[in-house]
């Protein structure tokens, strides 16, 4: 399935309303809400437009965050790997990828093992 194919098949299975509630975006993404509003806080590119104390997602958003939850859960980035796929260029090559998640994996690694020697 091309990407455009696979785009139209997203979008198709949202449906076509302007503004969509948190808890629909929720159970549109299969996510729990405080887990949209923590990403709301870590990617800049999730906005909702907020009237009256409540959060309002556009059908973009909805297709965004369905993006994050891929690169997430099904393709092994972490959230700093995420944010950096999405702001930054997505014509690297597949080696650049691999390195740039090894980096962040040691990073991570050995920030757990020096969290760990302090406990």
């Amino acid at each position: 399935m091309s990407e455009t194919d696979q785009s139209n098949a997203t979008e198709a299975t949202i449906p076509g309303k302007r503004y969509f509630t948190i808890g629909e975006v929720a159970a549109l993404c299969d996510l729990k809400t405080h887990v949209l509003r923590y990403w709301e806080k870590e990617f800049e590119q999730i906005a909702p437009v907020k009237r009256n104390n409540r959060r309002y997602y556009q059908r973009q958003d909805v297709i965004l965050i369905r993006r994050i939850k891929s690169l997430l859960y099904e393709q092994g980035y972490t959230l700093t790997g995420a944010k950096q796929f999405l702001t930054g260029d997505h014509n690297e090559d597949d080696q650049t990828r691999y390195k740039q998640l090894l980096r962040q994996t040691i990073a991570e690694l050995e920030a757990l093992l020096a969290s760990t020697r302090r406990s």
